[in-house]
Formats: structure tokens, C-alpha cells, sequence
């Protein structure tokens, strides 16, 4: 019997904290030998080809160099897709062309006008990948990222004029720290200027006021949200005491893949061209050397949707994973990598073992971190909700 990737797709809709911070994800995000835990600390089960993970860990840049970040993206992704006629790949085909922002009204907030240039900000600091889609967004995420970017974009302009209304101020030294930060996140002084004169029409002043509204945003989220989102070893042990059943998991296998899918119903033709891509993507794959390269190779050829994630799957459970791919991860060894693995409709994927996982409870000690981190993420993200919820009770929110 084969087996084929899922087609659901799942989006972290927590005001898009979670997805906002993939942009800032880099290198390996944590031991593999510890992937399990935060699947098993909210009693979940690893789906072998479930879509995107829901949460990621959190980013330390700061909000400034995150905003240098989302425009760099937003400004390289419009104009890559001048070439894009001349990449037509299967995860091409399955993205929206990408968008040129006019300047246009999408959202008033309290009288404050927001663009679709400030809305395709957001919805490239989502989904930062879209250079490889041709500055577009996959057509089956669009609209759940265009809602989560709009949801975000006014839940920041509510909390920029909160700030205001309690006259928060930033310190000059604050200000003129963070404008280094900003400066620091472009190679060139040429592709600042660039930037400056497309995003700002050329005006420091504009630039400057940019970054004073992140800096009141920050401000005021440490203030009602960070500063009370801290979750200490205590608090974190009572709630493992308190639920064991969380913390038993079973045997898992931390993985990452990289798929070749061709059409549904492929042709002759098709069906052999997809092997041909699988045997170049598996000469490619043996060659890497550890899960960086591995992931880096996934997020440059891979057809599944983890390929946005590195190819990273965490921990798949054993009794969720299609027998051909169990079968040939029991044969091997942390960091080795497969051979071709067929599934369904004469697609392939090839898997990376970074970890056997034994299953039973997890001692405090090895679940310690990432619990307390995972509980802060959980109290972020309903400090988070509450504020939303206080800003909008009598805002004038106008989606035009």
C-alpha cells in the first residue's frame, strides 16, 4: 500500500505571532532528542505530513531589526518577480503572483489610514519565503496569511496609539541605538539608500518616524505582556506535577524530509521526470552533512509544505508514520539519510533521522527549559489576546 502527503494546511492564527517569528528563525531551532516535548506538553501527536507547525521558538532580534527584516523581504520579493516568468517550477505554479502595492487604503484604525504596502509588510514578515515563490504566496496560505497580516497590522496600530495616549516617550540615546540597529541589518550603504527611497521616499524623517513606532510597540508589549509573561522553575514544575499524562510520550523519530510531488493522476512522462528529480534530490541529500545543510537543501527543492520549516517535522510519532517510511527509518542511525522512500501517485520523499525517541515520561530536568518556555509562549499569546481584545473594545476598526 502507498501513502500521499496530506493537503491540509494548518496556520498558527494567534494574532500571527508564531508565524511572524519564523521569520526570524535561523539554524537548527533546538535538540532534536528534545523535540518531543513540546508535542507531549500540550498532549498532541506528531502527524508525519501534517502542514506547518503552528508554533516556533521565539526571536531574539528585537523589534527594530525585525522591521529592517519584513521591508528587506517585502522590498526583494517585488522585485524578484521580474524574472519570475522565467522559473517555472511546480512550487512556482502554486503561488500567487506577487503583489505591487499601490499605496492603497485597506484599514482604518481609529482615523489612522493603513496601505496595502504596510499589509504586504506583514504578509512577507508571515511567510518570508516568497523570494522563493517569486515574490508571491502559495495560493492554498494566501488567504490565511492576508488575514493573520491584517489582524496583526491593526493590533500594533492599536498598541502604537495606546503608547501615545499615555505619552510614552524614547530616549534619544534609546533612538539613536536603534537607528545603528537598523543600519546594521543591510550589506550595502547602496541597498539602504535603495530602500530608504522606495519605502520612504527618500526622508530620514519618515525612516526615523518608522522606527519610534516600533520602539512605543516594544515598549508598550514589555510593559503589558512580556514583563508579565515570565514563568518560573516553580511555576513550571507545579505544572508537571499536575500533569503527567502530558509529559508520557511515545516512540518518536525527530525527522526532516525532502519530497519530489508531481500532478495528481501524473502521466507516463510525468511519473519518470518526477523519479529523475527524486534521484537528483537523493544524490544532493546524501551529500549533506548535518540537519543545516539537509534543511537548507529542503527549503531550496522540496515540494512538501515542511520545507518551509527546514524540512523539520520534530517528533512524528510511530504509529502515525506510512509503514514504507517507518520501515526504512528503522534501519537507521541518527544523521544518516535515506534512500528513496515512494508513496502514493508515484511521489517520493527522503528522510534524515536526527533522533530516536524512547517512549515514557519525560524527567523535569530534561523538559525543564523548554516547558517553561512553552507555558511564557502560552501566557504571551493570552496577555497578547487580552490586550487586543481591552484595545478594540471601543476602537473604530474600518476594513475599506
Amino acid at each position: 500500500m502507498k501513502y500521499r502527503l496530506s493537503e491540509k494546511i494548518q496556520v498558527d492564527r494567534s494574532l500571527c505571532e508564531g508565524a511572524r517569528l519564523q521569520a526570524c528563525r535561523k539554524g537548527r531551532p533546538e535538540n532534536p532528542a528534545l523535540a518531543a516535548e513540546g508535542s507531549a506538553s500540550q498532549g498532541l501527536k506528531a502527524d508525519l505530513f501534517a502542514r506547518i507547525p503552528a508554533r516556533l521558538k521565539p526571536c531574539p532580534f528585537t523589534r527594530v531589526a525585525l522591521m529592517a527584516a519584513m521591508l528587506m523581504v517585502a522590498f526583494s520579493s517585488a522585485s524578484a518577480q521580474l524574472a519570475s516568468s522565467h522559473a517555472p517550477t511546480a512550487v512556482a505554479k502554486q503561488s500567487s503572483a506577487a503583489v505591487q502595492p499601490m499605496g492603497k487604503p485597506v484599514v482604518r484604525v481609529n482615523g489612522a489610514v493603513l496601505t496595502d504596502r504596510d499589509l504586504l509588510r506583514e504578509m512577507y514578515a508571515i511567510f518570508p519565503y516568497a523570494r522563493q515563490h517569486n515574490g508571491g504566496i502559495p495560493k492554498a496560505m494566501e488567504a490565511d496569511i492576508r488575514d493573520g497580516a491584517m489582524k496583526m497590522m491593526v493590533f500594533e496600530e492599536l498598541v502604537y496609539q495606546e503608547a501615545l495616549r499615555r505619552k510614552m516617550t524614547v530616549s534619544p540615546v534609546r533612538m539613536q541605538r536603534a537607528e545603528t540597529d537598523f543600519r546594521k541589518q543591510f550589506a550595502s550603504q547602496e541597498e539602504y539608500q535603495n530602500l530608504l527611497n522606495t519605502e520612504f521616499k527618500g526622508s530620514l524623517a519618515l525612516l526615523r518616524e518608522k522606527i519610534k513606532r516600533s520602539l512605543l510597540i516594544e515598549a508598550l508589549l514589555k510593559l503589558e505582556v512580556d514583563d508579565k509573561s515570565v514563568i518560573s522553575v516553580v511555576q513550571a514544575k507545579a505544572f508537571y506535577d499536575k500533569n503527567p499524562d502530558r509529559f508520557s510520550i511515545p516512540e518518536s523519530f525527530a525527522i526532516q524530509t525532502i519530497s519530489i510531488i508531481p500532478p495528481e493522476n501524473a502521466t507516463p512522462e510525468q511519473a519518470k521526470e518526477a523519479r529523475k528529480r527524486a534521484e537528483d534530490a537523493l544524490r544532493q541529500a546524501k551529500a549533506t552533512k548535518n540537519y543545516e545543510e539537509f534543511g537548507a537543501l529542503a527549503e531550496k527543492i522540496s515540494q512538501d509544505d515542511y520545507r518551509v520549516m527546514m524540512g523539520d517535522h520534530k517528533a512524528a510519532d510511530r504509529a502515525n508514520l506510512p509503514p514504507p517510511v517507518l520501515q526504512a527509518i528503522l534501519a537507521m542511525q541518527p544523521g544518516q539519510v535515506s534512500g528513496l522512500i515512494e508513496l502514493d501517485n508515484h511521489a517520493y520523499t527522503i528522510v534524515r533521522l536526527n533522533a530516536h525517541i524512547s517512549p515514557g515520561p519525560r524527567k523535569f530536568a530534561d523538559v525543564k527549559d523548554s516547558l517553561r518556555e512553552q507555558l511564557a509562549k502560552n501566557k504571551t499569546e493570552e496577555l497578547r489576546r487580552n490586550l487586543d481584545k481591552r484595545l478594540r473594545k471601543n476602537a473604530k476598526v474600518e476594513e475599506l
